[in-house]
């Protein structure tokens, strides 16, 4: 079993793209769920618009680092830049998304350049606890 654990760990970083995929994946799925929760709680207790914020925030850091820990694990080296980068990808499509919906960047850039600080931050986070 010793031999199996070693050749899946040497497919993984002989592929890191695969991984990387899976883990800004997993981010999304984790960040949609949890906006759904939001939604709800929203909807429910008719949160102000400084809690939004508030929780919008907790969850690009709960993304973040649970993308860079499992970037982390499966990378095994250098495991907080595998999370940077797993953050810095979850970042860029998410501007990416807000771009094409927005119809422009009509954002500020304070704004834009703390999210990204924030999404990059806790991929790395997230890498270097795996």
């Amino acid at each position: 079993m010793n031999l199996q654990n070693k050749m899946k760990a040497r497919d993984a970083k002989g592929n890191p793209l695969h991984a990387i995929f899976v883990s800004v994946f997993v981010m999304f799925v984790v960040s949609g769920l949890m906006l759904l929760l939001l939604a709800m709680l929203l909807y429910k207790m008719d949160l102000s618009e400084g809690a939004v914020k508030i929780g919008i925030v907790v969850i690009y850091v709960i993304s973040g680092v649970i993308g860079g820990f499992l970037m982390g694990k499966v990378m095994k080296e250098q495991k907080f830049l595998w999370g940077l980068l797993a953050g810095a990808l979850y970042f860029a499509i998410l501007l990416l998304v807000s771009v094409l919906v927005k119809g422009g960047l009509e954002m500020e850039m304070t704004k834009v350049l703390t999210t990204a600080v924030l999404c990059g931050a806790s991929g790395m986070a997230g890498g270097m606890i795996s």
